[in-house]
């Protein structure tokens, strides 16, 4: 007997029919003499819409009530599914977060989980009930709802599955696994059996949407098991009724690099287009500079990612640059403009058609030479390198946005990653 932890997202509990599919499954797992806790997300377009409703009634609300609404859309599909499951003779009962309680600090609208208390669940799971918990929410230190932010009902399946010692967490989600880069770029990209926790947290960080870079993170730190999988039907294994027939596939295990016998160089190339790059000319070359720069910019909670500086001829002035989110382009003009008298710069440059492409495997920390492949293969299709980063497993590289899939296609072929069996 095992005690997992299955996750659907949206799209898996969309409507009703979805919902039955889940349940469906869930059925199987009990049937199989497995303890289950069901993690799931509300019903796709359902958060967006009590979003836009809170946007509607005030562009400036408090953070806590727009919890409470936003939070509504989880206790609408942990009660259908619980419905569903006891329909089908399965007893079940929903939890939300509150109830359990899965704790969190008081940051509203991207609260951090800090405790989950799970006597009263894994009570419920050993007398052969299954429990449907609502992800994306916890409760406050102030005893009111806290939500984690877009992508949370990834952690909170991690957080339960470490709470209740879980022998593994299904994540299922759209993609039947974790592909070397992205399928729709690179035809031939192969479906990965196994990936370390920092290997898949480098790639969700770095573009790979698949997993929350948080649920990640938390599962590296508790040693949860993740297994990603898809939510439907394979298009060649339809079983007659078109609603997308929920399937259990091979998809891919993240776990410790313990678990992976044979290590490849490079697992993978992930990019990220929701980059913007920022230049500041003629800044003064002394110490104390960077600090004006940067101090700013993580007062006003801006991330920094990468950054260089241009070699300075004369001692004096030298340009520097470095990238931010995409999303908080604006503000981070608007920070570099107001301090322009403490930084000395002559002139900010910004620019949006930029992509950062990253090259990911934990076999770098033994193989030389890694590195240099990337920098050739780039020149090679006359592809200009504008920023570098690097860490022990990924190097990191700006490009203009204009060569993004050339840049995958190459590198991807260039470490061996494609499956010549594909199409």
């Amino acid at each position: 007997m095992a005690r997992l932890v299955m996750k659907f997202g949206g799209t898996s509990v969309g409507d009703v029919e979805r919902i039955r599919n889940v349940a469906t499954h869930v059925k199987r797992e009990v049937d199989a003499g497995n303890q289950v806790a069901v993690v799931v997300s509300a019903m796709s377009g359902t958060t967006n819409q009590l979003v836009a409703w809170t946007k509607e009634a005030a562009s400036l609300h408090d953070a806590r009530e727009y919890d409470t609404v936003v939070s509504a859309g989880e206790q609408i599909s942990v009660g259908i599914l619980a419905i569903t499951l006891q329909e089908m003779g399965v007893s079940a009962r929903s939890w939300l977060g509150w109830q359990i309680p899965i704790r969190t600090d008081s940051a509203h609208g991207a609260a951090r989980i800090e405790a989950v208390d799970a006597e009263n669940l894994i009570d419920r799971l050993e007398q052969g009930q299954v429990a449907v918990v609502a992800g994306f929410q916890g409760i406050g230190p102030d005893g009111r709802i806290a939500t984690l932010g877009r992508g949370g009902s990834d952690t909170s399946a991690v957080a339960v599955a470490a709470a209740i010692n879980a022998d593994r967490c299904d994540i299922y989600t759209d993609v039947d696994g974790v592909y070397t880069t992205d399928p729709r770029i690179v035809p031939k990209a192969r479906k990965l059996d196994k990936i370390s926790y920092e290997e898949m947290l480098e790639m969700a960080s770095l573009g790979a949407k698949v997993l929350q870079t948080r649920s990640v993170e938390l599962a590296m730190v508790h040693g949860v098991r993740i297994q990603v999988r898809s939510s439907f039907d394979a298009p060649d294994a339809a079983q007659g009724n078109g609603s997308g027939s929920l399937y259990v596939g091979p998809g891919t295990l993240v776990c410790g690099e313990e678990e992976i016998v044979e290590q490849e160089v490079v697992s993978g190339i992930a990019y990220a287009k929701d980059e913007a790059k920022i230049t500041l000319i003629k800044v003064a070359d002394q110490p104390g500079i960077a600090a004006r720069i940067f101090g700013p910019l993580a007062d006003a909670a801006i991330n920094v990612d990468m950054i260089v500086q241009n070699v300075s001829e004369d001692g004096k002035r030298t340009d520097l640059t470095f990238t931010v989110p995409e999303a908080d382009l604006e503000r981070a003009v608007a920070v570099i403009e107001a301090a322009r008298d403490m930084i000395g710069y002559v002139q900010i440059l910004s620019d949006t058609n930029v992509v950062k492409v990253s090259v990911i495997g934990i076999g770098m920390r033994s193989h030389a030479g890694v590195a240099q492949k990337m920098f050739q293969t780039l020149a090679d299709k006359g592809i200009n390198i504008q920023v570098i980063s690097t860490s022990e497993i990924k190097v990191s590289v700006l490009i203009s946005a204009d060569y993004t899939e050339l840049a995958v296609r190459a590198l991807h072929s260039a470490y061996g990653l494609d499956d010549d069996a594909a199409a």
